[in-house]
């Protein structure tokens, strides 16, 4: 029987081979029908078919066209390939076919179809004829035995089945039904021409178009200021109400148009865009959480649009023949600088040189980023507004260092931050940080740093060791030492000294192993903190723009939560990192290196229940490593280091064993430590909820 595809407007394809249907044949995509346009007062055609799809595939020289029309029975068909024509009409029940009288050799043909009726109404449609004509190679049947198949003599030309291209191969026989031979546009599983299966132009330039629907609901508690105008008038406290509802919904449009070969042979050009699409909406119990403007009540909706990525990418030379290669990326575009995320992860505006070398034994960076800012409330990136900070990164990846199975980075990260002022969408002042004696200030680091992935013996290792210097121009909550500068030439007087010198350190280590669907780790994570506020040196660790994925990750909630610092407008901790920063924002503020700094001692267990499902479990105590900057900032005495401990589950469950269809979720508590209350006067436990669904096509 011949293959059917239904098409828009009803339209029907198939393609039949003399006297046999087209065996082993498939088409792709939807077949490109259109209807032509007629002349003033003519009667139009509801549409003209070609039986077979937009690509009619044959395994014999000799073929029948044949297709379908809803003008009247009569009408003249016209049936081009190349520089033949063949005519037929449409007989009664609205179908025609044609034998072509020629034979066709292997390759593409185009066949286009005209259908005219006598009042004048004109349709046409297009396919292309893919021929390979088969040779005598033996294929094994299904179920039988290989031995009784083999061949001891040598295959003559002949036995050599010759092929248009590699992309429309018929499966072999017997699979006939186990390679589905029909292909939509909405079908992401089987070969699909807007997927990157196919090429869209030519024979190696395809186009892959993805969309992300990724939605968020979560609630939780945190110390929430009731402030002046409390939302309560009965509110007697300094913290109010803390529990806030909090939903997001992300749509990301992408479109991928590349020039390529093969999965092996890098690509020879890119061109990559995403269109981010945000709503969000925040519910709290206090009044000034969400604007500083009081009669904003409690509730927020907000969203924004943004170009997430926009990219040129192109192969500059093949270093050798094992597809080791040098290539350009310019553009908008996602940058993580090391395995965890623990310096640098963003999508943002740069160029960026990236390659291998020896088989791919070692992988090498060169970027160069001049970001943009953020969307306050959404994250996303402001198009085409940049925020003054340039940073550089350079790394190299060494597969099998030392010890086989074992991957190690060596890299180098270069900061220059402005700090322009700037306040954010809810008029809240977040450069520079509201805090001390806060003016605009430069600010500028370099990173070097150390980190490595992979086995040692059974053990799986993870780690990350980097050591910062530079200089902050005046630091907010380390001031200006009125007698520390240079003594004026002219007047004699010592002038105050307002920059401070930077010399901070950071490691992590997570250590597990592997036991059936069992994985237990145990981690450690640490940031230096500074101990004196007036030696103009600031020993804190802060990162450029980090989103770890580690001890927990965004299950932990230590890790997840943004918590305000009581008494000051800056955080405690940043949503999405782990260092206690003392900024006013992640995404708008600047990095401040005089912070306390933490120990954070990890114990987890990730379980694979089933191949769809999988779980992990967190437990984290955390220490400050030196509380004179949170005494400093709040004025108060003996504040002690501990901070608490934080307890997480999440769930990961992927029901049809792929990324298509992702729900996650998760719940964490929080107790709050002898220094945690002692900052916000409470001891009651802090938790939170969420679920994430994310769909992908």
């Amino acid at each position: 029987m011949p293959m059917t595809f239904k098409l828009v407007r009803g339209l029907k394809l198939t393609a039949l081979s003399m006297a046999v249907v087209v065996a082993g044949g498939w088409s792709a995509g939807v077949a490109r029908a259109q209807e032509a346009a007629a002349p003033a007062g003519a009667h139009v055609g509801s549409g003209v078919g070609i039986d077979g799809g937009d690509t009619i595939f044959s395994d014999r020289p000799n073929v029948v066209i044949s297709g379908t029309s809803n003008l009247a029975p009569g009408s003249q068909v016209t049936v081009a390939i190349g520089n033949d024509i063949q005519t037929t009409e449409v007989r009664k029940g609205g179908t025609w076919s044609i034998t072509w009288p020629t034979l066709f050799e292997t390759g593409t043909y185009a066949v286009a179809v005209t259908v005219a009726d006598p009042n004048g109404g004109v349709s046409r449609a297009t396919a292309d004829l893919r021929v390979n004509i088969e040779g005598r190679m033996p294929r094994q049947p299904l179920g039988d035995d290989a031995r009784e198949f083999a061949i001891n003599e040598k295959p003559n030309t002949e036995d050599f089945s010759e092929l248009s291209d590699r992309w429309h191969v018929g499966p072999p026989p017997g699979y006939e039904n186990i390679v589905a031979p029909r292909r939509k546009h909405l079908d992401p599983y089987n070969q699909n021409l807007i997927k990157g299966d196919l090429p869209f132009f030519g024979q190696d330039t395809f186009l892959s178009l993805t969309g992300i629907s990724d939605t968020l609901f979560e609630y939780h508690k945190l110390p929430t200021p009731s402030g002046l105008g409390s939302a309560r008038p009965d509110s007697r406290t300094f913290f109010g109400e803390g529990n806030q509802l909090v939903a997001i919904e992300n749509v990301f449009i992408t479109a991928d148009l590349f020039k390529g070969d093969t999965a092996y042979r890098p690509i020879d050009w890119r061109i990559r865009a995403t269109l981010a699409l945000n709503a969000n909406h925040v519910n709290i119990h206090e009044n000034g959480g969400i604007n500083t403007d009081v009669r904003k009540g409690t509730d927020r909706t907000d969203g924004q649009v943004s170009v997430q990525e926009l990219f040129y990418e192109r192969k500059l030379h093949d270093l050798t023949s094992n597809f080791d290669f040098v290539s350009v990326r310019a553009g908008i575009q996602p940058f993580s600088s090391d395995f965890r995320g623990f310096i640098f992860t963003d999508t943002n505006l740069g160029v960026r040189f990236f390659g291998n070398y020896n088989s791919n034994r070692w992988q090498y960076n060169l970027a160069y980023f001049d970001r943009l800012e953020k969307d306050t409330n959404s994250g996303l990136n402001i198009s085409f507004e940049r925020r003054d900070q340039k940073v550089i990164i350079a790394n190299v990846y060494k597969q099998d260092f030392f010890v086989q199975g074992y991957t190690a980075e060596f890299s180098y990260h270069h900061m220059q931050d402005n700090g322009e002022l700037l306040y954010d969408t809810n008029n809240i002042l977040v450069r520079p940080d509201p805090i001390g004696d806060f003016k605009p200030h430069h600010v500028m680091a370099n990173y070097f740093g150390w980190a490595g992935l992979g086995k040692i013996g059974r053990y799986n290792v993870d780690h990350g060791f980097y050591y910062v210097r530079g200089n902050d121009s005046q630091n907010p909550i380390a001031g200006v030492d009125p007698i520390g500068g240079p003594v004026d030439p002219k007047t004699g007087v010592r002038r105050g000294r307002s920059s401070v010198d930077i010399s901070a350190q950071m490691a992590a280590i997570e250590i597990s192993y592997d036991r059936d669907y069992l994985r237990p780790r145990l981690a450690y994570f640490y940031t230096s903190g500074d101990g004196d506020l007036t030696d103009r040196k600031a020993k804190g660790f802060a990162s450029i723009f980090e989103n770890p994925s580690f001890a927990g990750g965004g299950f932990s909630f230590w890790n997840r939560m943004g918590i305000r610092l009581a008494g000051s407008g800056v955080a405690l901790t940043q949503r999405g990192s782990l260092t206690p920063e003392f900024n006013s924002s992640k995404e708008e503020g600047q990095p401040n290196f005089v912070n306390p700094g933490i120990h954070l001692f990890s114990a987890g267990l990730d379980v694979d229940f089933t191949p769809k499902l999988k779980g992990i479990f967190t437990g984290n105590y955390l220490l400050f490593d030196k509380t004179n900057v949170v005494n400093g900032i709040l004025f108060q005495g003996n504040i002690k280091k501990e901070i608490g401990t934080d307890l997480s589950a999440g769930l990961k469950y992927r029901p049809y064993l792929n990324n298509n269809v992702v729900v996650v979720g998760g719940a964490a508590v929080f107790l709050p430590g002898t220094g945690f209350k002692n900052i916000y006067e409470d001891d009651a436990p802090l938790y939170h909820l969420f679920t994430n669904i994310i769909f992908t096509f």
